[in-house]
């Protein structure tokens, strides 16, 4: 913690007051998840950028752990715990601290140890009125502490999801788009490079062994797996199950049947990724994309204008927000609707919140189906700051 922050602690500490209070009236329930967590669940989900930033340490008895680097895992687990059935709907506050490495140092804007205020929501079926009202309470929250010049920015991982379906892509090609667009900063990259080749095999992985591997029978591809590590003395070591190794050998072998993306198809692609702007316009560009694609569906649109539409209806001011398809968030866990608030001063690279939706992420904290997920956290040093450091 830096002096700057021993300083604001008292406005730290009323700050976060006001933001519970607005969370608890909303009917969320208060809670505070452990600082130390076991290792491997954050490492599967939080994706590549923020994976190599998480501090990791091993206990003498040999457990690998972590610092948290945000709440909504450690949450996620706190409601496994509570709860035998994870559909079971519930919501949760909390303030506390996160960690997380700074490649450049730390900042006042970008600390290694900083607060998170936030709220999550599980189990909610009407997913678009979940969404909104969680976009709505965090913007209540702020602008309860007395910021009220935000901004916001709003992005869609099933959208871009939709754009695929719309392109008539292979399952295979949509899941590594999929995965290489939490990437911002290499996917226009790695778009080109789909375009000419696909990602090539293993050099190290002998072609019989791959050509033997099946998706619909993992038991037969499995030990043929495991006879190939026992020859070559390969030890299973670390968080990867034989499992896993199975499954990336299986993606490699799938990869090397697949044909490079046409021209037609990285061209809807990038028109997608291009557009930016205000929210209420960027429903019909992409209506129109999606509408010359082979197989165009208008059903991600529709979805698109339900959510700004009761989003305004709880309040926001639509003017003040935009829509950018490219916008992904680091976390690699967000499955739907993606949203950041900013304020003026800190610029975008230092959003004040975010958040979104996460159906997935209850299946790595440890259920066995997706549940219905999303919520938001607030930068507490960041919203300090942009106040004037007021309590």
């Amino acid at each position: 913690m830096t002096a700057e922050t021993v300083q604001n602690l008292e406005a730290l500490a009323s700050q976060a007051q006001t933001m519970m209070s607005v969370f608890i009236k909303a009917g969320y329930d208060a809670v505070a998840p452990p600082i130390i967590q076991p290792a491997d669940v954050f490492l599967d989900v939080i994706g590549e950028s923020l994976r190599a930033r998480t501090y990791v340490f091993t206990d003498q008895d040999g457990a690998e752990l972590c610092l948290r680097p945000d709440i909504t895992v450690p949450t996620c687990r706190l409601h496994l715990e509570r709860h035998a059935d994870p559909m079971t709907p519930a919501r949760y506050c909390y303030n506390g601290p996160a960690f997380r490495f700074q490649p450049q140092g730390a900042t006042a804007a970008h600390p290694r140890e900083f607060r998170q205020a936030g709220i999550e929501r599980f189990g909610d079926k009407s997913r678009e009125v979940a969404e909104a009202e969680t976009v709505a309470i965090i913007i209540k929250a702020i602008e309860k502490t007395g910021f009220k010049d935000w901004t916001m920015r709003l992005g869609d991982l099933g959208l871009f999801s939709s754009v695929l379906d719309a392109a008539g892509l292979s399952p295979n090609w949509k899941k590594r788009l999929d995965d290489a667009f939490l990437r911002p900063l290499s996917f226009r990259e790695a778009l080109k490079g789909y375009a000419a080749s696909v990602r090539p095999a293993s050099s190290s992985i002998p072609e019989e062994v791959l050509s033997s591997l099946r998706r619909d029978d993992m038991e037969a591809s499995e030990a043929a797996v495991a006879v190939y590590l026992e020859e070559e003395a390969i030890e299973l070591i670390g968080t990867r199950s034989l499992t896993d190794i199975t499954t990336h050998l299986i993606d490699i072998a799938e990869d090397r049947q697949e044909k490079p993306l046409d021209t037609q198809t990285i061209e809807l692609i990038e028109r997608y990724i291009n557009v930016s702007g205000p929210a209420i316009t960027a429903g019909e560009k992409i209506s129109a994309l999606i509408k010359e694609a082979p197989n165009g569906s208008g059903y991600a649109l529709e979805t698109y204008d339900r959510r700004l539409a009761l989003l305004a209806n709880a309040g926001i001011d639509l003017d003040r927000v935009t829509f950018s398809a490219e916008f992904g968030r680091t976390l690699a866990y967000y499955t739907g609707l993606v949203f950041e608030v900013n304020a003026a001063e800190l610029g975008a690279k230092s959003p004040i919140a975010g958040g979104g939706r996460y159906d997935g992420l209850m299946r790595a904290a440890g259920s066995n189906e997706d549940i219905p997920a999303v919520g938001a956290a607030v930068h507490s040093e960041r919203l300090l700051a942009v106040r004037g450091g007021k309590a």
